[in-house]
């Protein structure tokens, strides 16, 4: 799993809300660095870190509500929280079929058809959790995301 980054520079003379600023600038850079790759199956522990910082994202929007103006806030953390969402619901996926292949080998002869049936199924949920993902990871999307976020870190500098 990625660090968090360490976010740096407060001050205690410093308005709360710069510090929001600062905290949910660092925090939204985390969640674009980890965008690639995202829905690459093989690849798990990117879409982990990912989900990871959106909900590190998430926590520094709601810790810092009070900071931002309500109506930016509200649609921002909507919209992380719904990308959070699409993320979580392929990870559960993920998890499941990394536990269940680190059952294969101690998994009875008799029972590893039986095994290998279930870890299909969630590989097929995996692919449909993927697709529902994909728009989210969308170049426009992002940007979008991206800016609107911005505008909240604009806001509480103001």
């Amino acid at each position: 799993m990625a660090r968090a980054r360490e976010v740096s520079g407060f001050d205690c003379e410093e308005p709360f809300a710069a510090a929001a600023a600062r905290v949910v600038e660092v925090r939204a850079a985390e969640v674009f660095e980890h965008a690639e790759g995202v829905l690459e199956i093989d690849e798990i522990e990117r879409l982990h870190d990912m989900r990871v910082a959106t909900r590190r994202l998430r926590a520094a929007l709601e810790v810092f509500e009070a900071c931002f103006p309500r109506k930016r806030h509200r649609r921002a953390l909507k919209r992380v929280k719904e990308l959070a969402d699409a993320l979580g619901e392929r990870r559960d996926r993920d998890v499941s079929i990394e536990f269940l292949e680190g059952l294969e080998a101690e998994t009875p002869q008799a029972d590893r058809a039986g095994l290998a049936t279930l870890i299909e199924r969630l590989r097929d949920e995996q692919r449909r959790a993927n697709e529902k993902l994909a728009p989210y990871l969308k170049p426009k999307r992002l940007k979008k995301l991206r800016r609107r976020l911005r505008k909240l870190v604009r806001a509480a500098r103001a």
